[in-house]
């Protein structure tokens, strides 16, 4: 089975009634437990992050001051962002998640992971939080495959409701980690225009692609098969990344582009297909958004069964 990384710590960044709350991982963490119940093989244990590798993506100035902010008791980040007292820890955690799924998944111990983690991070900038993110956990992870681990080429793909602003800014002008993204616009944060396709030595290697709400299922998913499928191409990455935001369901509080569970299904296998075809079947998956804990429980479930399924019938 897939590397699944959770752990009851993603619980205790205590949020009260914001939209981000622990209660929303409670049916998934529930689901999975039933299905793993005795196989611990599945299960990773691992660190949290150090300071040193979050700071390949943020400044050393914003850590310590999450850190202090914490400490102090936590409260709003911003406005749309919460914290409390162990913020910090939990946060870290969610990026050494990522880190130890991406070491794992790069030097063959297993094809594929899934982070089931707490808070997300695609909307962190270098020096703040945004969007209910902390650090960026995705982003942290892509640099550890490159600058630890040696490789030349990452995908990271988003296909949250949200564009990950945090993400694009981060890798503007990299150009060794390609960002794909499919939202919602016009929408919050109001980036990731079709335009917008990296800056310098990093041209070339964004692809947004904007989504009006009330497009069709069938539309969206034909729409990111075509535009996924042909930016691989191009980037041929060595190793793919997933912001998997689950908030794109028709019944999802806060965003919604009208898909059902089984449509993230489809978009798994899209890319499953690009990461068999250039990188050696290497996937990581990190939760970002899905704020209607039935739906996500779904989601993930249909997410997790096409990862499997990959594995087993390669």
């Amino acid at each position: 089975m897939t590397l699944l990384y959770y752990d009851p710590i993603f619980q205790e960044h205590d949020t009260g009634d914001h939209p981000e709350n622990a209660a929303r991982l409670s049916i998934t963490i529930r689901q999975l437990n039933l299905i793993l119940m005795g196989d611990s093989s599945t299960r990773p244990s691992w660190s949290a992050a150090s300071v040193d590798r979050i700071a390949r993506v943020h400044e050393k100035i914003y850590i310590d001051g999450v850190r202090d902010f914490a400490a102090q008791g936590g409260g709003r980040f911003d406005q749309d962002t919460v914290g409390s007292k162990a913020s910090y820890n939990v946060a870290i955690n969610a990026v050494g998640a990522v880190c130890d799924a991406v070491e794992r998944v790069v030097r063959g111990d297993d094809q594929t992971a899934f982070c089931l983690v707490r808070p997300p991070g695609h909307h962190a900038l270098h020096d703040r939080a945004m969007g209910f993110c902390l650090f960026n956990n995705v982003a942290v992870g892509a640099r550890v495959a490159v600058e630890e681990l040696g490789l030349d080429r990452v995908m990271i793909v988003d296909w949250d409701v949200h564009h990950g602003n945090g993400t694009q800014a981060i890798f503007w002008e990299d150009p060794h980690v390609a960002y794909f993204s499919m939202h919602r616009s016009p929408f919050y944060p109001y980036t990731g225009m079709e335009a917008e396709t990296g800056y310098g030595s990093g041209v070339g290697t964004t692809c947004n692609v904007p989504v009006k709400f009330g497009t069709p299922r069938e539309m969206q998913l034909a729409i990111f098969e075509e535009r996924l499928t042909d930016f691989a191409d191009e980037i041929k990455p060595q190793l793919v990344l997933i912001s998997a935001g689950f908030d794109s369901h028709k019944d999802d509080p806060i965003g919604s582009l009208g898909l059902h569970a089984e449509d993230f299904a489809v978009m798994t296998r899209s890319v499953i297909k690009i990461a068999d075809q250039f990188a050696e079947g290497r996937i990581v998956s990190v939760l970002e958004g899905g704020y209607n804990p039935a739906a996500l429980a779904e989601c993930v479930a249909c997410h997790l069964e096409e990862l499997d399924l990959a594995k087993t019938s390669r």
